[in-house]
């Protein structure tokens, strides 16, 4: 299983930012799917997490209404748009797979196989 996470970078307070998150190694199309962010001294927390259909997803309240998780089964890609970005959001982005494929849990625990994750830096 290879998870490749691509997209960060630096953006003002108020910007977007696409992240994509390539996978192989795996069928991508059966397993749920979830994004996770680390800021420096601080635990990984989860940020926003899809079903293997694509038609059902949930988020974290601090980016509800700015960010939204989707994916495309054809293209084995996992997506986050980041739009309204504020300084808080600022940190080490990482898409993950469900532990076994159909697991919809928050928290780290939940997941397995990480990506090695994209830097998103946001200038106040």
């Amino acid at each position: 299983v290879q998870l490749v996470e691509s997209g960060g970078g630096l953006v003002q307070a108020g910007g977007s930012l696409r992240l994509s998150c390539a996978a192989s190694g795996y069928t991508f199309s059966t397993y749920n799917m979830g994004w996770f962010r680390q800021a420096p001294r601080k635990e990984r927390e989860f940020v926003a997490r899809i079903n293997w259909l694509g038609d059902s997803s949930a988020y974290a309240d601090s980016v509800k209404g700015r960010f939204t998780i989707s994916r495309d089964n054809a293209k084995n890609t996992l997506y986050l748009q980041m739009n309204s970005l504020r300084p808080e959001d600022a940190a080490v982005y990482y898409c993950a797979l469900a532990e076994g494929g159909r697991r919809t849990g928050t928290t780290p625990l939940d997941y397995g196989n990480w990506g090695q994750g994209a830097q998103v830096t946001v200038s106040s």
